[in-house]
């Protein structure tokens, strides 16, 4: 019996010293290290919060708990200007993108440095740097530590503006201020734009066959090269808020022969350039995709004039103006003509017909266009706007004429709304405002009695 009890004591010791003697190999121990104080999760909880996204999309959160648990850590923290209007749409998309995880996890790991070099352990001499390896083990390239002009502390092609901003006993973070882009990741997103530049070959589609003479319809004629395009610029218009190309041409039918995307950023980079312009330009690139659907359109063979409000102009806009869906866009919509005109082409028009009505892409309304004092005067009452800067951009396809103002087209009426004017009011009210509603009135009115006269 006391052999049995000693037997089961035994027993229960070694049941009860097995796990001690499994912790070792297990490799939950380093994961627990991380706490509160961590760098990480300073770099989680702090104003970058660009890079801190950026992070935890790559699913990188486990590798670095790895690496803070086995050594300190340098992360260079781009700050979010570079991150969010800094860097370029198509690399943001292309980092974005779930196929390009590995390209986002490579760029990331980049700004990382296994060992801590704190703001003391620059180079001292100017001419001096120090080579750093990163935790991007799929590139050899390392960090280059240096003095720029004045004095400043760099990394790469990066200036660090905060040094030592956040600092840890795991760790610090340096704030810099653009992205550091290892060339492994530049090569594969230049590698992904070639291919996307190249034009694929589609298919020829079915035979059309014509329901009125059930017979097929016979194939379109070529279009000599550099001509205009057969279909007028409207039948490009997708049927919405936004713009898009004709149909891409099959095998065999006319191609593309202008770069619309290049002109677009030439005369973009021009406002940039010229100065006064840049809220225009910003509409244009970021608030909407306008600059796009431009180059698309320019592509296609059609050519446009771009009425363009200067900065004073534009800051007039009220946030009601903008705030509601499609608003930006349709404002645009109506600076943007579906012609080429020059500021001397629109004079000689006004001084010789008095008033010229343009079309424009915020169908069906048209932009009204009169002399006066020796320029040319764009719309009518407190919303003319008159030509400022003239030619600002001319090169034969796309036309930039600089603007004072921004301009509305007028309110069209219609018979129902003579019938029922109170029913049109309350299906589309216009911020409730009494006063804004008889103005509308009064103004459809005068449209009529102009309308009348000139028949």
């Amino acid at each position: 019996m006391d052999s049995q009890i000693y037997g089961a004591t035994i027993l229960l010791l070694l049941f009860l010293t097995s796990p001690i003697t499994a912790l070792p190999k297990n490799p939950t121990p380093n994961l627990a290290q991380i706490n509160s104080n961590s760098v990480l999760v300073a770099l989680l909880d702090s104003h970058y919060t660009e890079l801190s996204e950026l992070v935890e999309k790559a699913l990188l959160l486990q590798t670095l708990e790895q690496a803070v648990a086995n050594h300190n850590i340098t992360i260079f923290a781009p700050k979010n200007e570079a991150l969010e209007r800094a860097m370029d749409p198509e690399f943001k998309r292309f980092l974005l993108e779930p196929g390009n995880l590995k390209s986002l996890q490579k760029l990331l790991l980049f700004h990382i440095i296994p060992g801590r070099v704190s703001s003391n352990h620059w180079p001292k001499e100017s001419f001096e740097t120090s080579l750093h390896n990163t935790l991007c083990k799929d590139t050899q390239e390392q960090l280059t530590l240096h003095h720029a002009k004045f004095g400043v502390k760099s990394v790469g092609l990066a200036n660090v503006v905060r040094p030592d901003d956040v600092v840890r006993a795991d760790g610090l973070i340096h704030g810099i201020e653009r992205l550091l882009v290892p060339r492994s990741v530049q090569e594969d997103f230049n590698r992904r734009r070639s291919l996307r530049s190249i034009s694929a070959v589609l298919p020829e589609g079915a035979p059309e066959v014509d329901p009125r003479t059930h017979r097929l319809k016979k194939p379109a004629s070529p279009v000599p090269v550099g001509s205009a395009p057969v279909l007028p610029i409207f039948d490009a218009l997708a049927p919405g808020p936004s713009l898009a190309p004709a149909p891409a041409p099959g095998p065999g039918g006319p191609h593309h022969h202008f770069d619309g995307h290049s002109q677009v950023k030439d005369f973009i980079q021009t406002l940039l350039h010229y100065g006064g312009y840049n809220e225009m330009a910003d509409i244009l690139v970021n608030l909407t995709s306008l600059a796009t659907e431009m180059g698309k359109l320019v592509s296609e063979g059609y050519v446009l004039t771009v009425l363009a409000p200067n900065d004073e102009a534009m800051a007039k806009l009220t946030t009601d103006q903008l705030s509601e869906p499609g608003a930006p866009e349709q404002i645009m919509y109506y600076h943007l003509i579906p012609e080429y005109q020059t500021e001397e082409s629109m004079y000689n028009s006004v001084r010789r017909f008095g008033k010229v009505r343009y079309d424009t892409l915020r169908l069906p309304h048209k932009v009204v266009a009169e002399e006066a004092d020796g320029s040319v005067k764009f719309g009518q009452g407190d919303g003319a706007a008159y030509l400022f800067d003239p030619d600002i951009f001319t090169d034969g396809r796309i036309s930039v004429q600089g603007i004072d103002g921004v301009l509305f087209p007028a309110e069209e009426t219609t018979p129902a709304a003579k019938v029922s004017p109170v029913a049109k009011v309350a299906a589309k009210p216009r911020r409730g405002k009494l006063l804004e509603v008889t103005c509308r009135m009064l103004g459809a009115l005068g449209q009529e009695s102009r309308l009348t006269s000139c028949h």
